[in-house]
């Protein structure tokens, strides 16, 4: 097309920052005005001085938090719901900062129904928006404007993986023209060798470069210094694809940077919860939702449950065990009792059919039922409402020799449901391949935690409670 072969001239990727800043400011006042029509049902904005001082805050902090370490990077590889997590994450603190103030400066004449109209219509065209500058930025790439010329130095499998990330996705904007190396290793690559080492430079100084990815060794140092050199003189930007399995024998690994930045550390796993912010988002809406069960539910369901258990079988109604929490802490466990008093409760697990289950215990570990004490676990702090599953202490002692990484599991709080869960590793652990399933589960929600994936698990587990599963016994 010839409007986009015209632009693509042009490095507009220099000023979408403040494009990006400039067009929200633009969507923040929108939805003050909006706001107005949608609450009072005409544009007569007759603000007064507390919606005025309110409209202000919202442009200076929605503008500090978009300066706010680089909160529109926009990574070529990353995917459209990263992005919008990230936005909405930017709303929700942005929302969390301006009913603050409301509540501190005793602003009482601002509608709090127009601030929901607000937020509500800010989020609906932030989101439209993102969504519609990915769409077009992906589809001029994919028409072969706004792409980046890229060499990779490492003819091996380092480099071969490097290959297919970038050139997975036409429209993510690589174009690979190819690999250098002395001495491929044999691995199958998707492109051309264009020479050895040293003929790196002679192809600088006659093809168009934009970037360069150096997939080597660290014993191939000097080689990497002189990539670096040479991209420094040709103006190509230059990335190093470092061997992490010299250290962890993995490539999932996460990069901080301690001292200001100075000093890069890596870390086997990233942990999402160890960042204070989640934590706190995580803590108040388990507290919120367990205050919710509990008043909503329990008030009606818990004397009917315990009339149902006490009459069904003798014992106490509730059953409390010992079992292992965060940092492999101890901790009493609250159940609905579902079996017979017996002597094994501690130390056997249940199994299917098995007799020392009563007739009302079936019921309640079918509808999950028995785990709703759990909440006030929550309420103590020693639960949270998503998270790994909380096992016998004797478990934990057995799987931990059995498998390498079972302890990780702990690093987060044990929930009443967990991502295991409600991908069909709950109940019985018959062979040892279903314990190491739920581990693997268990790190992954470690490690990719996110208060929407907390609201799909929930929403998920209450989906199998009335569709009924075939492990709930």
């Amino acid at each position: 097309m010839p409007i986009l072969k015209f632009l693509s001239n042009y490095h507009f990727s220099r000023y979408y920052k403040i494009g990006f800043l400039v067009w929200d400011i633009v969507l923040l006042n929108v939805a003050v005005i909006l706001s107005f029509f949608f609450r009072y049902g005409d544009y007569n904005l007759v603000i007064v001085k507390g919606d005025k001082a309110v409209a202000l805050l919202c442009n200076v902090f929605w503008i500090m938090l978009l300066l706010y370490k680089d909160s529109f990077r926009i990574v070529r590889t990353e995917r459209i719901e990263s992005i919008l997590y990230r936005t909405i994450r930017l709303l929700m603190i942005h929302t969390a900062i301006i009913a603050l103030f409301i509540a501190t400066l005793n602003y009482d004449e601002v509608s709090r129904g127009r601030m929901i109209y607000f937020y509500f219509t800010f989020f609906v065209l932030l989101v439209g928006f993102r969504i519609l500058f990915m769409k077009m930025l992906k589809y001029v790439r994919k028409q072969g404007y706004n792409f980046r010329r890229v060499l990779i130095v490492g003819a091996n499998a380092k480099g071969e993986r490097m290959n297919r990330i970038l050139s997975k996705d036409l429209t993510y904007g690589y174009k690979i023209l190819g690999f250098f190396d002395d001495e491929p290793d044999g691995t199958e690559l998707k492109a051309p060798v264009l020479g050895q080492f040293a003929d790196v430079e002679k192809y600088l100084d006659s093809h168009p470069v934009d970037e360069m990815y150096v997939a080597l060794s660290i014993d191939k140092i000097e080689i990497i210094d002189q990539m670096t050199s040479l991209c420094e003189r040709y103006m190509v930007r230059i990335r190093y694809v470092p061997d992490f399995q010299q250290y962890t024998k993995t490539n999932r690994v996460h990069v901080v940077f301690y001292g200001n930045g100075n000093i890069p550390v890596l870390m086997l796993r990233k942990e999402p919860l160890e960042i204070n912010f989640n934590r706190i988002i995580k803590q108040v809406f388990d507290f919120c939702f367990s205050l919710l069960v509990i008043v909503l539910v329990f008030s009606w369901l818990f004397p009917i449950l315990i009339i149902l258990i006490k009459l069904n079988s003798k014992g106490p109604v509730f059953f409390v065990q010992d079992r292992s929490g965060r940092d492999n802490q101890s901790f009493p466990c609250f159940k609905f009792r579902t079996m017979y008093v017996n002597d094994e409760a501690n130390s056997v697990q249940a199994t299917k059919g098995d007799s020392r289950i009563t007739k009302v215990g079936a019921f309640l570990r079918r509808t999950s039922m028995d785990e709703f004490p759990q909440f006030f676990n929550v309420l103590l702090g020693n639960m949270s409402v998503v998270g790994p599953r909380p096992h016998m202490l004797s478990h934990t002692e057995q799987y931990s020799e059995l498998i390498n990484n079972f302890l990780v599991r702990h690093y987060a709080k044990p929930g009443i449901t967990g991502w295991a869960q409600v991908n069909g590793y709950r109940g019985e652990t018959k062979e040892l391949s279903d314990m190491e399933g739920r581990v693997e589960h268990d790190i992954w929600y470690i490690e990719n935690w996110s208060f929407l994936l907390d609201i799909k698990i929930i929403w998920k587990t209450v989906m199998n409670i009335f569709q009924g599963e075939k492990n709930a016994f």
